[in-house]
């Protein structure tokens, strides 16, 4: 029987459930790394809140044992946790990342005032030791430079982590997959395989970034007015390419939006954003250049409420306002829970008249992620023995999962796993190990954890069917009202007449409170039972609504 020190946990804390918030941990007797700390940020379902972290009170709990944080590259939804984790750890880790990746994250750091963090540089090729964890990084081309896949050498067997990837065949920095160290990997033998699932249901192979750059050059060349353009900030293959073009067509470059200005500043400063800066021009001198001689790169694709795109449409920015003719190219696709928000930036834009292009009428944006084909063709290079797919929704396991057996991996090697369940390798083989504790932490202002899923339910309902104060004043001896029955409301529609149908409500909770008294009732708890109850079911049978329900007893 293999002793528990000798095995190897492979704890995946976030990334199965959705696109965003990636951690896996990964545990050797005293020993723990952990790969990317990724955030999620909200949809309508979460009222209020302002971002979604992987609860990783496991780490927290253990962090004597934690030699060090990978990050594979530098989008949020692989670095967005790792402040939080930073300040709940309270003692410095290694945090290791590619040079782009690293100046990301010390802007993030900077933010937190988190000061002195032991950053470490890894290069593509090269090779760490964290603890008993002997670390491979090998490049990967994605939607931002220096991303990276890891191939972790363990006591109990090895792990291939693809990170990001697709596999493209002109990128526009010439920073290519690199095969051969992938088949340097599988020529070691691969014991488990964690490989990207975001596109696992498209057919074929994702375009190259390149057509995108032609198709802006066209759109560019066209526009007589002057041209914006909303992209993800991290998306420095983008932008490189939108100056290329606006340069091309002898334009200035405009940044604005505080993610874009600051990206955009860490990917010159590193060389990996190449403009001259006789091409850049500050946003406050722009009114001093010809319309059609401006293109203005603005953060908002994807209709967040305060983002520069989102501002611009109405028509609140400090210093971009719409003009009849203006191009708006939107550079990005909605990413679920978003299309309602994107729909509503672009209304507007039309309605202050703006021509607008979109993924759906031109070729403006291609995924950072590999397609099916790809997906096969990465899984064959590597022949893993055992394969877990990893990032994305949980359909986006499962047709990862129809790749890995379509390629003749066994069904019984795959393992398709939720946020929190571990696997176990040892030298008996991989299995499927218990539940350690998972789940979201919500972030909200200054608040962090604090709160629960009874909060996210009050305002869910408070946003959808309203809240109704019910005020009674009783005689404290006999349990007798005192007084008339009052409703403080707020959002909640009773049909057709509101007012009518709170004074039969109003009928009816007498009736309640009479039948109390009658019984001698006086503990407050019981009578605001009764109240919440009775009115609870009266708005159902009156509107079908489920409004939240306060009953304040006063004593008299």
């Amino acid at each position: 029987m293999t002793s528990k020190k000798n095995r190897l946990r492979v704890i995946p804390l976030g990334g199965l459930d959705g696109i965003g918030k990636n951690m896996t941990v990964l545990e050797y007797g005293n020993d723990m790394v952990v790969i990317d700390a990724g955030l999620m940020f909200p949809d309508d379902d979460h009222p209020g809140i302002d971002l979604i972290l992987p609860d990783y009170s496991y780490i927290v709990q253990r962090k004597e044992k934690l030699r060090g944080i990978v990050i594979t590259h530098g989008h949020e939804d692989h670095t967005g946790a790792l402040p939080y984790l930073l300040n709940d750890l309270g003692q410095p880790v290694p945090v290791l990342g590619t040079r782009l990746t690293l100046g990301i994250i010390q802007g993030k750091l900077d933010e937190h005032k988190i000061k002195k963090p032991k950053l470490r540089e890894i290069k593509p090729g090269g090779h760490v030791n964290l603890g008993l964890f002997g670390m491979d990084f090998m490049a990967v081309n994605h939607s931002i430079p220096d991303g990276v896949g890891i191939f972790i050498r363990t006591p109990a067997g090895t792990v291939l982590h693809t990170g990001d990837f697709k596999l493209d065949q002109t990128p526009i920095d010439g920073r290519f997959t690199d095969y051969a160290a992938f088949a340097r990997a599988s020529k070691a033998g691969v014991t488990l395989m964690m490989s990207d699932s975001t596109n696992a249901e498209s057919p074929g192979s994702t375009a190259s970034e390149a057509v995108v750059g032609k198709t802006l050059r066209d759109i560019f060349a066209a526009a007589d007015q002057r041209i914006i353009v909303a992209s993800f900030a991290s998306h420095i293959h983008r932008v490189q390419q939108v100056c290329d073009a606006a340069v091309a067509c002898g334009r200035k470059v405009v940044v604005t939006g505080r993610s874009m200005i600051n990206t955009t500043k860490i990917a010159r400063e590193l060389g990996y954003l190449h403009i001259a800066d006789e091409d850049l021009v500050d946003a406050f001198q722009m009114g001093d250049l010809p319309a059609d001689k401006v293109v203005v790169m603005c953060t908002g694709s994807q209709g967040e409420p305060l983002s520069a795109l989102a501002r611009i449409a109405n028509g609140d920015h400090r210093t971009v306002k719409i003009e009849e003719g203006d191009t708006v190219v939107i550079s990005a696709t909605p990413i679920p829970g978003n299309e309602k928000a994107v729909s509503r930036v672009m209304n507007r834009l039309y309605k202050a008249g703006a021509k607008v292009v979109h993924k759906g009428m031109a070729r403006v944006h291609v995924s950072g992620h590999g397609a099916s084909e790809e997906l096969k063709m990465m899984l064959n290079l590597v022949k893993p023995t055992h394969f877990m797919p990893i990032h994305g929704e949980t359909r986006h396991l499962y047709a990862h999962a129809g790749l890995a057996r379509d390629v003749g991996i066994p069904d019984e090697n795959i393992f398709i796993l939720e946020n929190g369940r571990c696997l176990e390798i040892d030298e008996d083989g991989v299995r499927l190990g218990e539940q350690v504790t998972s789940g979201v932490v919500y972030v909200d202002g200054l608040a962090v954890g604090d709160l629960g899923h009874v909060i996210l339910r009050d305002r869910q309902v408070l946003s959808s069917d309203g809240i109704a104060v019910i005020v009674v004043a009783l005689d404290t001896r006999t349990g007798a009202i005192a007084g008339d029955i009052e409703f403080v409301t707020a959002g909640l529609v009773l049909g057709s007449d509101t007012e009518g149908a709170l004074a039969a409500g109003r009928i009816r909770l007498d009736k309640i409170l009479k039948r109390t008294s009658g019984e001698g009732v006086t503990d407050q708890a019981v009578i605001k039972k009764a109240l919440r109850d009775s009115f609870s079911q009266f708005v159902w049978e009156t509107a079908r609504r489920r409004p939240m329900i306060i009953p304040i007893v006063m004593e008299v």
